[in-house]
């Protein structure tokens, strides 16, 4: 445990360690990518893609092992109970921090299979980030906008049919579908903008939920609704690798997802859409008072006796 070390000493080596950890496992998955790339046989495709699976593992790790020697938090994770490896998962969280990530990467561990999340088709061209998404077989998908589909109706349902597609790899290895619902971190700029109903989150943005769970094609039926929580206040990503933060509160709720919402065609049909649109709200709001008893409570728990 190195938590005794300078703050801002703590923070380079803290990130130092994670890059260090993501460069050499950088080096098998670019190894097995090329072989993916050049072998296009079926066995050889799937068992590349555990292999592929076994070197995230190890990069999980390395993480975890840099937080653990970095980081004195009090983790207060619950809702973990029942969750497996063998299960194909869409991971929805609210977003307020890059923190974010690696609390989702110490709550999930090797309990969930990998978050993977659906990528625009530009980001592949990224230096390194880029092939190892692509090789880890993260989807990538070219989305048309209301305003190209009314210049070029022939284009439409072609971005799900692509992704589609891409995401039938997956009927052969689970995997946990991650997506912030918000669409961009909370800030109180953004709230004030966006005149938000919630006070402790942005307006959820309904339709990449439909696209991928129409993507995966009813693959996916659950739902693990994460809640995170920083009682002490907003968080920034320097200040989480400098030991800053002391306690992060997070809780995990699975929801079964209506087999109505599973097939929908969010763009075209309307009536869909605002039922959709409905049952994320309805969540979105629970989400929110739960937060709102989630700060209550830390607050009340830490006055002082007196004031009790």
């Amino acid at each position: 445990m190195l938590s005794f070390l300078p703050s801002t000493l703590l923070g380079v080596i803290c990130i130092g360690l994670i890059v260090l950890n993501t460069l050499i496992w950088t080096v098998p998955v670019y190894a097995l990518a090329l072989t993916k790339f050049l072998i296009r046989f079926k066995w050889w495709q799937i068992r590349c893609a555990r292999y592929l699976m076994a070197t995230v593992n190890g990069w999980i790790g390395g993480t975890l092992l840099s937080l653990k020697l970095t980081q004195k938090i009090t983790w207060d994770i619950k809702g973990l109970k029942g969750l497996t490896r063998k299960e194909w998962y869409f991971v929805n969280s609210n977003h307020q921090s890059w923190t974010d990530i690696l609390v989702l990467l110490r709550t999930f561990g090797y309990k969930i299979p990998f978050p993977k999340f659906f990528l625009k088709k530009e980001l592949f061209w990224i230096p390194i980030m880029g092939t190892a998404w692509w090789a880890l077989d993260y989807p990538y998908m070219k989305r048309y906008s209301r305003e190209y589909l009314e210049k070029y109706p022939e284009k439409r349902g072609k971005d799900l049919e692509t992704t589609k597609k891409m995401c039938e790899r997956y009927g052969h290895t689970p995997v946990s579908i991650l997506n912030f619902i918000e669409g961009t971190r909370f800030t109180p700029e953004k709230h004030k903008r966006q005149e938000s109903p919630y006070r402790h989150l942005l307006r959820p943005k309904a339709g990449g939920f439909a696209f991928a769970l129409n993507a995966m094609d009813g693959k996916i039926k659950k739902m693990l609704d994460v809640t995170i929580v920083y009682p002490e206040g907003p968080v920034r990503f320097w200040n989480f690798l400098c030991g800053r933060i002391s306690r992060i509160v997070v809780r995990v709720k699975e929801h079964v997802i209506p087999e109505e919402f599973l097939h929908g065609n969010y763009l075209d049909d309307e009536k869909f859409r605002e039922r959709f649109q409905e049952w994320v709200r309805e969540l979105w709001e629970e989400k929110d008072r739960f937060i709102e008893r989630l700060i209550r409570e830390y607050q009340e728990s830490h006055l002082p006796k007196q004031a009790r």
